[in-house]
Order: structure tokens, then sequence, then C-alpha cells
């Protein structure tokens, strides 16, 4: 039976109700090596992810990656593990349900993951079943890089080809200088500051991306640096007040630069610079990136390199002044889909 048949079973009339998929990267279903490794293996599987030849690349991720990778992620992954689950799972929900109470109650709203559960598949069945027709995808990547949004992006491309009855789409590439994203951004700096203190130098870390990748047309870079100076711009903040920087490198290829990981040592020993604020733009939901590699190991790796303070400001998650922006974006990309009710 073809799996969106459920759909012939609403009248006419209900088959173009409207629908927002909100896409992130995943995260594996528990922290253990044993189910790390399947989401280790499709995430970088994907030639969006690691551009390499199959024929090359694949008994080198089997071979050495995976066996060595996914014990020490499933490491990282205990320690940031919430009760509720895996953080990029239950902040994300936790948006869809804010995003939820600022639509009208006749848009269906749903969330998908490009690698583990829940599966793009799964959610535009869902979504399908419910009459939806006209379908808004909104990655939640704020610059754009292929490795994310197109990735993302790719996954709808490919189940919309499954689909007889073909859903209209309208997708969200960007929104990197959007204006409520950078003033939700500016006040979740501020708040925090104003109560815990500034430290000497603000540092926006961003997920990194190879140098290649850029080099061949990916803007990412680019929408990375025009972010932090919008925000810096809204804080008041002048240049040599913050600094952008670039994490979480994978390979031997060379990375965007300069390195988070870099800078951590080289900013308390070469520049003096003892007292840090970090925040991650480019994830608007705290992660094993953000919780484990910038707050637990960033943290350690500055002071053992003569820090003194060390502040990891949280990302976005369920902010109401976010949420409240994620409506505002989705709203204004909706085409005119979706309709508020009139005060």
């Amino acid at each position: 039976m073809n799996t969106f048949q459920s759909e012939f079973s609403l009248p006419l009339a209900e088959q173009n109700q409207v629908g927002i998929l909100l896409m992130n990267l995943g995260t594996p279903d528990a922290p253990t090596p044993e189910a790390v490794r399947p989401f280790l293996r499709d995430f970088l599987s994907d030639y969006r992810v690691v551009e390499l030849p199959k024929i090359i690349w694949q008994p080198i991720l089997h071979g050495i990656v995976l066996p060595f990778r996914s014990k020490k992620s499933a490491h990282a992954y205990k320690k940031v593990w919430l009760k509720e689950g895996s953080p990029l799972s239950v902040f994300t929900q936790r948006q869809l349900d804010g995003l939820r109470e600022r639509l009208p109650e006749n848009v269906h709203l749903a969330y998908a993951m490009s690698y583990g559960n829940p599966s793009v598949h799964e959610a535009l069945t869902m979504l399908k079943s419910k009459g939806v027709g006209r379908l808004l995808v909104v990655p939640l990547y704020p610059q754009y890089a292929g490795s994310s949004t197109g990735a993302a992006l790719d996954k709808v491309w490919k189940e919309l080809q499954l689909q007889r009855n073909q859903m209209s789409i309208r997708t969200v590439s960007r929104f990197f200088n959007h204006t409520a994203y950078i003033k939700s951004l500016a006040a979740q700096i501020r708040n925090y500051r104003a109560q815990h203190g500034a430290g000497e130098k603000l540092m926006f870390s961003y997920h990194g991306i190879p140098q290649r990748h850029h080099d061949l047309g990916d803007p990412y870079p680019l929408e990375c640096h025009e972010t932090a100076r919008l925000v810096a711009m809204e804080l008041g903040l002048k240049e040599n007040e913050y600094i952008v920087s670039f994490q979480s490198r994978f390979g031997r290829d060379k990375w965007l630069e300069p390195s988070t990981q870099d800078l951590f040592t080289d900013l308390p020993r070469k520049q003096k610079i003892t007292k840090l604020d970090v925040i991650c733009p480019g994830f608007v939901s705290d992660c094993v990136e953000t919780m484990e590699e910038i707050a637990i190991a960033g943290r350690e790796q500055f002071h053992q390199a003569g820090g003194t303070q060390f502040q990891y400001i949280p990302c976005l998650n369920d902010n109401a002044d976010w949420l409240d922006a994620l409506a505002d974006l989705v709203a204004e990309n909706s085409g005119g889909w979706i309709h508020f009710p009139t005060v």
C-alpha cells in the first residue's frame, strides 16, 4: 500500500491544509556506542557532509572512524543527556510546542531530523495524513551551509519524489540576518551578562566546515560573520570586544579559521584575555556540540591555559523572544498561507 494512501480518505476540501516542518540535524536515541554508531554512519555517509567518493570514504568510515568515534561520542552524549532525552530533541520539541501556541489552530506542525528520529519520512507521512497539501520547511540553521541546510532540504526533496500527489512546498534556506532572530540573540547575551557580568571578550563560535566548501561557493562563513556583526551592533560592541571562530573540526582537510579550540588556548596565553564569554549562534538549540564541546571541554581547556573566567551563554532554546521570532519567520515565509485572526 502507498504510504500516503491515507490522504484519500479525506474529503477533497480537507487535502490542502497548511503544515510547518521544523528540521534539525539529529541525535542518537541513547547515549551508548550501539545507538551512536548507526547515527554517525548515516550522518557521515551523506555526501553533503563528507565530499569523498564512496569507494574511498566508506572503508575508512567503517574500518576506522565508526569503531573509535562511536565510543568517544557516546561518552560525550552521556555528559549532557537530560532526563527527558537528548538535549537537541528536547529543545526542538519545546520549540515546536511554543510555535504551535503562536500559530492558528488549523496549522499542523511537526519536526524531523536529517539523521535519526523522527525521520523526514515519518513527519511527512503524519502531516500528509492530516491533509497537509501546503508545507513550509524550516531547517533550524540560521546560516546556510550545504552540509546542514542543504542536506536537510535534500531529505525533503527525496521524500517528495515518492509522493504521487505532491505537496506544495516553501522553504526557508537561511535567516542569519532576520531582525527578530538578531534581536532575540542580542537579548539572550544582554540578559545573561546582566545577571552574571561580562567577560573581556565575547566569542561567537560557529560549527565549522571545510575551507574547500566555501571556496566552491558555500556562503556559510560570510553569513556567520554578518550575524556576529549585526548582534554586536545591537549590543553596542566595538570590533575588539568580540571575535568569530569555528569549532568541531573533523579530518585532515583545512577548515574555516580561526579555530575555537585553538583560541581557547591562545587567548589567555598570547592575548592575555582571561575572562571569556562564549555563545554559539549557529545553533538555536543546545546539543552535544555546545554543551560538551564548548561548555565542558572548552571551559577546561581555557582554564588550563590560564583563563580565570569562562562563561558559556546558552542557545536560544525555548526562550520566549526566540519563539516569537520563529513565529514571525514562519508567518513571513508562508506566502499568505497562514491567516492570523484579526483583533
